[in-house]
């Protein structure tokens, strides 16, 4: 095992530079320490606590609150759709809107293809706060939408000529009425609608339709105008749903594992990166093509359907594209050398990834962590906030029920919140200091052919024996830091409502320093577990020691960690653009008829697909970062002709000196 150099030249007790005392072998060093004891004990047991406390937290929620609340829709008087809850209401489990608060249940979704002379809507119908009322000249039967029975509510209201219709020769009388009141009133049209989960929404179709016929103000259009977006996306999510998992999950994880094994063989890696950067750069200029072009087409459309706003946009987004490649050409041209040296730290990382297999599948039981872990979560955070009370508001003159939480409830969600940053960080954690004892056993190996897959298991099991508080101490600092910008973004939104510009930009600017910081513990917390991973010391020694081990080589470390760190980020938006540009392609030919707008569906694929590739570059990220500190460790505790480093790579990372 390593020590610290307590003898310096002159004796004062420090080094000569300030920079923390350089790491000396110890007689007997020949790797990773294997004499282990547990470290930060007294953090292992705070993060214990806290998941006790959680689970009592949530398993009263789950015994005192009721789901249904939360995962079915809210009618205006209090009732839950598709439930027994206040009245019964089973035999009527979706949700239609009435206005741009509120709405009533019904038996099914109304859908007027085939039933109205346009398939879209019929304004001399509409669905009221008491049921279902029609006009002269109606199209619908007065039973094809069945309106659960609201007679015994006291918020009860029905139209009738005067408030809802006045004119019945002139349909804008109703939409100008107290009844309709542009969508803010007690009753709306009937239209054809497509059921999300238990939510009726309108087709865009049948909303620009009604706009038409009652010469409405776009801009003031009904609870369809103001979300119209939002609706969409949820209904085309929902359609794409197996195939926004599917390749976002399923098909990222394959071409991931492809990506990585690529990344193991020396003889492909060059064509593998290169291939990756030519290709990225490649399809951010296509994609501005695409758009510049779509631009044109939108602008010489007769009569045009896309705004001037919507069409420039595009056309700035294409030159934004289109810079953004170029300025890509040129740093791929003046940093081809340091890349070509970068894919040297990679190429070593992929000996010790050749060597132990298994630790490719170290990012699959993190997401199953992670997964299980957000499941109870979810779980707990909707029981805990259904037992919030349902409270009757008076909004433009019309009643609604909302959702109101006392403090405990409060508190108990922010709680939750700060239990879910600390294990999430743990999880991750974990994950980082196995592949860094994985990775640190292999370095610190005479003879590489003794590792393999038993190395990381025993990596595994010794960083849950032996290091857990480490973890959590390091999880801990982290979720403080996060929980402080979720505050932060809580204080914002109030003070957005509040228009207060000055106030806003200093927590603007506070947001900015956290995140900074942020990014901060991050980096200290990675490279404090590389050290607890070789020497078995605990977090505040590890960070220190990490801290001036980085600062006395800050050079070396931070211009190959910058480089390859590009590197790698290429790999992610290479593997992410892939699925991304496979889910497009077979969504638009199976599924192009049945969603509003394939980019919805399309950017969350993106997300996703990302989230996963990141995943699986880690390894070879934290690699790299495990590789470079056991170097600089291994150079300063042996001579040249001493060091477990191989010619290779000591001759790749010196060129940065």
């Amino acid at each position: 095992m390593g020590r610290r150099d307590d003898n310096d030249d002159d004796g004062d007790g420090d080094d000569d530079q300030g920079m923390g005392d350089k790491l000396v072998a110890a007689p007997d060093f020949d790797g990773p320490t294997s004499d282990r004891h547990c470290t930060d004990v007294f953090c292992a047991l705070l993060m214990f606590i806290m998941w006790l406390g959680m689970t009592v937290l949530g398993v009263h929620a789950v015994m005192n609150g009721d789901v249904r609340l939360i995962s079915y829709p809210l009618d205006y008087d209090g009732n839950i759709c598709g439930t027994d809850y206040a009245k019964n209401m089973t035999e009527f489990p979706y949700f239609i809107y009435t206005n741009n608060y509120g709405g009533v249940c019904v038996k099914e979704c109304p859908s007027l293809k085939g039933k109205v002379a346009d398939n879209l809507t019929d304004i001399r119908t509409l669905v009221t706060y008491g049921g279902v009322y029609q006009t002269e000249g109606a199209e619908l039967d007065t039973n094809f939408v069945e309106v659960a029975n609201y007679s015994t509510s006291d918020d009860v209201r029905v139209c009738d000529d005067t408030i809802c219709y006045p004119d019945p020769e002139d349909p804008s009388s109703s939409w100008l009425s107290d009844g309709v009141n542009k969508g803010y009133g007690f009753a709306y049209f009937v239209a054809d609608s497509y059921p999300v989960l238990n939510w009726c929404f309108q087709t865009v179709a049948a909303s620009d339709r009604i706009d038409e016929l009652v010469g409405a103000n776009a801009t003031l259009s009904s609870v369809q105008k103001g979300t119209d977006i939002w609706n969409d996306l949820y209904a085309d999510v929902w359609t794409a749903r197996k195939f926004i998992f599917g390749f976002g999950f399923g098909v990222c994880c394959l071409i991931s594992f492809i990506y990585v094994a690529l990344l193991r063989v020396p003889a492909l890696l060059n064509v593998v990166v290169w291939g990756s950067i030519f290709c990225s750069i490649a399809t951010i200029i296509v994609i501005g093509y695409y758009a510049y072009q779509l631009a044109l087409v939108w602008e010489n459309e007769d009569p045009q359907y896309w705004s001037d706003t919507s069409i420039n946009a595009t056309k700035i987004t294409s030159y934004i594209l289109f810079a953004f490649g170029g300025i890509l050409i040129l740093l791929m041209i003046c940093l081809r050398k340091q890349i070509q040296l970068a894919i040297g730290c990679v190429k070593e990382t992929g000996k010790a990834v050749t060597r132990m297999p298994l630790i490719i599948f170290i990012p699959v039981v993190q997401a199953a962590g992670f997964i299980i872990f957000t499941v109870i979560f979810v779980n707990y955070g909707a029981y805990l906030a259904s037992q919030g009370e349902i409270v009757a508001v008076e909004l433009a003159g019309i009643m609604v029920r909302t959702y109101v939480f006392d403090e405990y409830i409060y508190y108990a969600l922010w709680y939750l919140l700060f239990c879910f940053f600390w294990t999430s960080n743990f999880i991750i954690a974990y994950g980082d200091m196995v592949i860094a004892m994985s990775v640190a056993k292999w370095y610190f190996t005479r003879d590489k052919r003794n590792t393999g897959n038993r190395t990381v298991m025993s990596a595994f099991f010794d960083t849950g024996r032996y290091h857990i508080g480490t973890l959590a101490f390091g999880s801990l600092i982290l979720a403080i830091v996060q929980l402080i910008k979720a505050i932060l973004a809580k204080i914002q939104e109030k003070v957005a409502k509040a228009h207060s510009s000055v106030a806003d930009a200093v927590l603007c600017c506070c947001q900015c320093c956290i995140w900074c910081f942020e990014q901060c513990i991050k980096f200290l917390n990675k490279n404090a577990y590389i050290q607890t991973a070789i020497f078995g010391t605990p977090f505040c020694t590890s960070a220190r020691a990490a801290f001036f081990l980085i600062l006395r080589n800050i050079g070396r470390i931070g211009a190959v960690s910058y480089v390859t760190g590009a590197v790698l980020i290429i790999g992610k938006l290479f593997i992410t653009s892939v699925t991304t540009a496979l889910s497009y392609a077979l969504m638009s030919q199976l599924l192009g008829d049945q969603l509003f707008n394939l980019w919805g569906p399309t950017i969350l694929v993106f997300l996703i697909a990302y989230f996963i590739a990141d995943m699986f570059l880690d390894v070879f990220e934290m690699g790299i970062s495990t590789i470079l500190q056991c170097f600089i460790a291994d150079e300063e505790m042996f001579e040249d002709d001493e060091c477990f480093a191989e010619g290779d790579l000591k001759r790749w990372i010196d060129k940065y000196e």
